[in-house]
């Protein structure tokens, strides 16, 4: 299967869930959406639609040259697939921890943490240049020959499933938190109170996060947001502050 198939099943599902989960928050009384950052968050997701094209098809340039060049070459079976989810996940934490610790990077990343609220559309906000800057994290597996293809099912896999960890509406689930990345962990990550900021890191195994002394279990109640305070609702200004920042020297 393709990365394009998976997409084309995940969509009906991702725009279900939202509307399930505005139905909870309206019902509930949550109020875990704001129209605006909701228009918000739709206007960045479609803007990096806008350069989808471009992005995959430097990632599959990228990936297909450097697997190319590898000695070892895998096939398409089931094991290399799930050598390649592994592998993409333990690369997808380092690849977000390094975005969180590396200024230069925060920078790019900020965007996903600055709104405070926490919902499923939070996930849409991605920057538009982190397609092409993020993939480069993933060349240790291309390196290994691991066909390009593989390691975008794993990716849109990985990120398929964080989709659905931006949510207040699922509590704390025994049997796996500290295994899996779920709602809990990942409210913790979307934090700005001392002890959970760069915590959980993890894409789908949070296995890594225990590995490596950064897991913080959900303890205290979160807010979320980032320390520098509210950066409004206009969506390239969401996207834009933190390169402004840095050369400001605010960051």
């Amino acid at each position: 299967m393709e990365s394009s198939d998976l997409t084309v099943v995940l969509v009906p599902c991702v725009m279900t869930a939202i509307v399930v989960e505005m139905i909870w928050s309206h019902v509930r009384g949550k109020g875990v959406y704001n129209a605006k950052e909701t228009g918000a968050n739709l206007a960045i997701f479609l803007g990096g639609q806008l350069i989808k094209p471009a992005s995959l098809a430097w990632q599959i340039l990228v990936l297909g040259l450097v697997s190319s060049l590898s000695p070892w070459q895998w096939d398409h079976s089931p094991a290399t697939y799930l050598f390649t989810f592994l592998a993409t996940d333990l690369a997808y934490y380092w690849a977000h921890r390094v975005q969180h610790e590396v200024k230069a990077l925060w920078t790019v990343h900020l965007v996903h943490h600055s709104s405070p609220w926490m919902n499923l559309t939070t996930a849409f906000r991605i920057n538009w240049l982190s397609p092409f800057i993020g993939i480069f994290f993933y060349l240790p597996v291309a390196a290994l020959g691991v066909p390009p293809q593989a390691i975008g099912v794993a990716l849109t896999i990985n990120l398929a499933y964080q989709f659905f960890t931006h949510t207040e509406a699922i509590g704390t689930l025994p049997l796996v938190e500290g295994i899996l990345n779920t709602p809990s962990a990942h409210r913790v990550h979307h934090g700005s109170n001392a002890q959970y900021i760069d915590k959980n890191y993890a894409g789908v195994l949070i296995i890594w996060d225990r590995l490596f002394g950064t897991y913080e279990p959900e303890v205290e109640p979160v807010r979320y947001g980032i320390t520098t305070g509210f950066q409004g609702h206009n969506p390239f200004r969401l996207v834009f502050h933190g390169f402004v920042d840095l050369v400001t020297g605010k960051l």
